[in-house]
């Protein structure tokens, strides 16, 4: 059980990883307040995004426009034509009168006149300024109104960017006393003929209950906003639309008699100022259009929506804007930055993948906040969709580092070319394979298995590292993948997993680099008194299946097929320093290159002989050239007599041969016998001699390299492994003959 759960842990560990980090940095930019500007932008877009509400007939609003003061040639307009617009309208019988201007003096002529009418007029609601701010003070009421109780505050909340997007119901004083709102007022008064008055909601005495209507009191931290002044009693605005969702008439319209005479009958009449000269507009969500300069709107339009709102739910059910507690936000928040690690993780191999699911997540998001908005949800929309973009960017963070650390760990063992398949490709990881045409270089050190036998594995395992770590370093330069370490062999291709048109030609300047790179590597083994190593390079270009090789639970990225064979055998007749390619790959490269000698030889399972060509140099951009043997044969005046064994691949058949040595060279000598060796057969000879130079003679590694066509049973042979001591004894067994 536990190892199943640490199991789903590590398969899960982006996830588990992302999510709780992502989750905690977003909800503190969102209690920083720093996310609260989007998504108050994001909840002025949904106002503009949804569909257009009826006009609400329950209300008229007598606007006060520029043609009205021209009209009436001053302003204040005097109280005498108030009293007279007052009249007139109630003549039409409205259930409520509110009047947005403040008239706290006296506007003679008709001041008597107007007093009259406040006084005969009992559903008639004045406004008072009640708040004060920093760039406002208060404004009295009307004396009569405000002894009647007939006043309202009309003060709005602004919020930091200048938009309204609350209102009051009820404003306190400082004194503690509270007045309700001019909108609250007005609605109360239409209210009052269907029954409806203020009381307590049965499921919280804090709330204002209207009717069908709940009114929960705005908090400081409620939808998008962090920490604002959620003072008096506030509501969010559920805005209707802008002034023309309501009837509207001008103030010249009605003193003159020219509006239906049952216009306001049973209504809610506002009267207000719509004149930019007079600047009682302000910022609200429709003035976020993105395309278009902002509009303002007028305050007597904000009443009129507050208005309208209040309305529409106490008789209609019209839903108010609710939002979740702060705990509910968090679980939001945490939820979609799972959906954003998860998709991101799954599909974690494919950035189309993740870009089209995440796309799609985002739009679900949108459409989510967007159909809650419908019903009256403020969902936040930024902190989520933070949430789901961070989790993305997280997860392919993750995966980029972890990918990074994987290639530098895997690195070691395969190619950087086979890991980037493995983790970028979708397929890397499947077995299975694709023929193509590849070049494959096949190196070994000659004479290793006598190095084993000489030094302790300690040693030996030092020996071999700094011989691979610098052969690495020129395959690498030349962008071959080394496909496998077989012991003191490398097996390096070059055209898969990635394929390009010059794959012979960095073969072939490859095997060159290597061999003048031994000279480094000897330079370094001389300095801690170790062998001199030789190596051997074929190469061979064809066809063959590359792919991952193997089963589910252990495979490998490798290269199966004859041609892969035949480069092993090509390897096998080289001796040190040599290089020897095929000749599909002399034809396959198309480049200048040195070849100092060609042959046939006859590979074990190939039907018929190939040529061979040993190459000491390529021209061109790669300008590599190796060193030309010295093959001068220095004859001995007395010979060496000797003893050997003809090698078969690793192994011997037992047979013990005699020849003589007659002379020497400086990689190799001219062996005498009388069997007829073939050519590249490999050989081990000792020496029989009684010399006080050594208690034991060395064994020396040979192949034999050519027929003297002179002298018959004379061969030339090339050492092909042999200890430094060994050779030092040899020169001075030279030196007594």
């Amino acid at each position: 059980m536990w190892e199943k759960l640490k199991q789903r842990i590590w398969e899960w560990r982006g996830v588990l990883i992302a999510v709780p980090n992502v989750t905690f940095i977003v909800i503190a930019l969102r209690l920083s307040g720093l996310l609260q500007s989007l998504e108050l932008t994001a909840l002025d877009q949904f106002f503009l995004l949804r569909p257009q509400e009826p006009v609400d007939n329950r209300i008229v609003i007598v606007e006060i426009n520029e043609a009205d003061i021209k009209n009436q040639k001053r302003w204040p307009v005097s109280d005498g034509v108030l009293a007279s617009l007052l009249n007139k309208i109630k003549q039409q019988q409205p259930r409520a009168i509110g009047l947005d201007i403040y008239r706290n003096l006296v506007v003679n002529p008709g001041h008597q006149d107007l007093v009259k009418v406040f006084e005969s007029t009992p559903n008639l609601i004045g406004v008072q300024k009640v708040l004060e701010s920093i760039d406002s003070s208060p404004v009295e009421p009307p004396p009569i109104l405000k002894q009647r109780q007939q006043v309202g505050g009309n003060d709005v909340p602004i919020d930091g960017d200048g938009k309204v997007r609350r209102g009051m119901l009820y404003l306190f004083s400082d004194d503690d006393n509270f007045i309700e709102s001019f909108s609250l007022k007005l609605a109360l008064s239409y209210l009052a003929s269907d029954g409806i008055t203020e009381k307590e909601a049965t499921t919280n005495p804090n709330y204002l209950q209207l009717g069908k209507g709940i009114f929960p009191r705005f908090q400081a931290n409620d939808g998008g906003y962090v920490g604002v002044n959620a003072g008096s009693y506030q509501v969010l605005l559920n805005y209707r639309g802008r002034i023309n969702q309501f009837t509207k008439v001008s103030l010249t319209a009605v003193l003159e008699n020219s509006i239906k005479p049952d216009l306001m009958r049973g209504k809610v009449v506002i009267i207000g100022s719509t004149a930019e000269s007079l600047r009682d507009t302000f910022f609200t969500p429709y003035s976020s259009k993105v395309f278009a300069a902002p509009e303002r709107m007028a305050g007597v339009a904000i009443h009129a929506n507050l208005t309208s709102q209040i309305l529409s739910s106490a008789l209609d059910g019209r839903p108010l804007i609710k939002s979740g507690n702060e705990p509910f936000e968090w679980l939001w928040i945490w939820l979609w930055s799972t959906i954003g690690a998860i998709l991101s993780w799954q599909q974690r191999h494919n950035i189309f993948l993740i870009t089209v699911s995440i796309f799609v997540a985002a739009t679900a998001l949108i459409g989510c906040c967007f159909l809650g908005f419908l019903v009256g949800w403020w969902i936040p929309i930024v902190p989520p969709a933070l949430g789901l973009a961070g989790a993305t960017i997280a997860i392919t963070q993750y995966i980029a580092h972890s990918a990074a650390s994987l290639q530098k760990t895997f690195g070691r063992y395969l190619t950087e070319e086979v890991v980037a398949n493995l983790i970028e490709t979708p397929s890397g990881l499947k077995l299975g394979g694709e023929r193509r045409k590849v070049t494959i270089l096949v190196s070994d050190v000659r004479g290793f298995s006598a190095i084993s036998e000489e030094f302790p594995p300690e040693q030996v395992v030092k020996i071999l590292n700094l011989y691979l770590e610098v052969m690495t370093d020129v395959i690498n330069q030349h962008k071959g993948t080394i496909n496998d370490f077989m012991g003191d062999g490398i097996l390096v291709m070059f055209g898969a997993p990635i394929s390009r048109e010059d794959d012979s030609q960095r073969a072939i300047a490859c095997a060159v680099a290597m061999q003048l790179a031994m000279q480094q590597v000897n330079a370094k083994n001389q300095q801690m008194n170790l062998p001199i190593l030789e190596m051997g390079i074929g190469i061979n270009t064809g066809e063959v299946v590359a792919g991952n090789i193997g089963s589910q639970k252990r495979a490998e990225y490798t290269v199966i097929g004859s041609h892969v064979n035949l480069a092993a055998r090509i390897e096998s007749y080289t001796v040190g320093g040599q290089i020897l390619i095929s000749e599909h790959t002399w034809k396959d490269a198309n480049i200048d290159l040195r070849i100092d000698n060609q042959l046939q030889v006859e590979p074990k399972g190939i039907k018929h002989p190939i040529t061979v060509y040993e190459i000491g140099g390529i021209g061109a951009k790669y300008n590599l050239f190796l060193p030309k043997i010295n093959e001068n044969i220095d004859i001995l005046s007395e010979e060496l007599p000797v003893e050997f064994i003809v090698l078969h691949g690793k192994h011997v058949d037992g047979k013990i041969f005699t020849g003589a040595i007659v002379g020497l060279s400086e990689n190799g000598a001219q062996l005498r016998s009388n069997l007829d060796l073939q050519l590249l057969s490999n050989l081990k000879l000792k020496l029989l001699i009684e010399t006080a130079l050594s208690t034991e003679a060395p064994d020396i590694y040979a192949k034999v390299m050519k027929k003297s066509a002179v002298e018959e049973n004379y061969f030339l042979i090339r050492f092909t492994g042999i200890f430094p001591k060994d050779i030092a004894q040899l020169k001075k067994v030279k030196q007594i003959s």
